[in-house]
């Protein structure tokens, strides 16, 4: 039998007691309770990747280290007390000789600027037109998907509308044109259907600039 504590005495020491906790935010109420948690490094613009360029860059330096090696040849040969080359004598007395509106150093000239600006395209262009950027959730994570595996993704789901017995499907960057044979029901109503489950497939792909639907639909009968 326990007696009943009294009030403390003058030299004992109040006993603690721990507050009530406030019920808070459960592990799983975090992203609830913070609508923007999920959402960081998704307003930052994804970009399409850029190309390597390997082959032209590897034409561009094969042209310039084999002209540069044969004129240094030359110009040491020429210092070391020889002759020069013929083809650097033939190029100097043409170059000397020729008027500047004569068709060979127009054609010449034309050359020159030609692959210049191709160079400058190539060099201010990203490339890698075939790749669709994926939309990321960090800027330094990088995915892009491959139009022809879009192309196909969006034709099966054309072919899974009711009433389509063909579909071609072609994707571009900023279009995607679809064409559908159909067998039996309305056509409006095929076309309507058609439209949606590529928006719908569209969207699943996660493509960071989704391009525009557009839906062509024939009857077919044989």
């Amino acid at each position: 039998m326990t007696s009943d504590s009294g009030p403390p005495g003058p030299g004992s020491a109040p006993s603690a007691v721990p507050p009530a906790k406030e019920p808070g935010p459960t592990a799983g109420d975090v992203s609830g309770s913070n609508p923007r948690a999920g959402e960081h490094g998704e307003g930052h613009r994804t970009h399409r990747p850029w190309s390597a360029r390997r082959l032209p860059a590897a034409l561009v330096a094969s042209v310039v280290l084999v002209a540069a090696g044969a004129a240094l040849i030359d110009v040491i040969a020429v210092r070391a007390g020889r002759p020069a080359a013929a083809w650097r004598r033939h190029l100097a007395d043409e170059l000397a000789s020729r008027p500047v509106d004569d068709v060979w150093m127009l054609t010449g000239a034309a050359v020159a600027a030609a692959l210049g600006i191709w160079l400058l395209v190539l060099a201010l262009t990203p490339g890698l037109r075939h790749s669709l950027p994926l939309r990321s959730p960090a800027p330094w994570l990088r995915a892009s998907l491959d139009r022809d595996g879009a192309a196909d993704l969006l034709r099966d789901a054309a072919m899974r509308v009711p009433g389509v017995s063909k579909a071609r499907v072609r994707v571009r960057r900023h279009r995607v044109t679809a064409r559908a044979d159909v067998r039996f029901r309305d056509l409006d109503q095929v076309k309507d259907d058609l439209t949606a489950g590529l928006e719908h497939e569209r969207d699943r792909l996660a493509l960071a600039r989704p391009p525009r639907i557009a839906v062509r639909v024939r009857r077919r009968t044989h």
